[in-house]
Order: C-alpha cells, then sequence, then structure tokens
C-alpha cells in the first residue's frame, strides 16, 4: 500500500508542551500515552486516555497527522486516511 499523501508531506515541528498533554496539563488531567501533531507541534493525549486530547485536536484544526510522542517510537497516523507509517 503507498503512503498517503499527508503521511509523505507531514513537517517535523517543535513540541509546544514537551512535558505532557497540553490540556491535562492545564487541567490536572491524566494520560496514558502523547502524540505530537506534526503540524502545529501540539502534544495531546491518546485514544486510551480519558480526554482523547489529540483525536480532540484532530477535529478541532483539522490537522491530519500525529506522531507518538513516547521515548523510543516514531510511528505516525493520519486520521484523514487512518493509515500508519
Amino acid at each position: 500500500m503507498a503512503i498517503c499523501e499527508h503521511l509523505s508531506t507531514s513537517d517535523d515541528p517543535t513540541a509546544k508542551t514537551p512535558a505532557g498533554c497540553e490540556e491535562c496539563l492545564a487541567s490536572g488531567g491524566r494520560w496514558v500515552h502523547l502524540r505530537r501533531c506534526l503540524e502545529c507541534g501540539h502534544i495531546g493525549c491518546c485514544d486510551s486516555s480519558p480526554s482523547k486530547h489529540a483525536t480532540e485536536h484532530f477535529h478541532a484544526t483539522g490537522h491530519p497527522v500525529v506522531q507518538s510522542f513516547e521515548p523510543g517510537e516514531s510511528w505516525r497516523w493520519c486520521f484523514v486516511d487512518s493509515q500508519m507509517a
């Protein structure tokens, strides 16, 4: 399967909140795993986390690709095409 356009053209922005999920840090929430938006650097929590801020960020902004922000992981996910790279 060919890689989707969003994954092949994604950027590598600096993480806005490298200490954790931006919204959870602000509200005192908790997260399981972190995802970095490859358009703006937003750090959000994964769908296994109570608040699912990474997916919420996609729905609010339309930014299509996240990358795992976990140590030792480099996979990326495109929300639009439901494809991993």
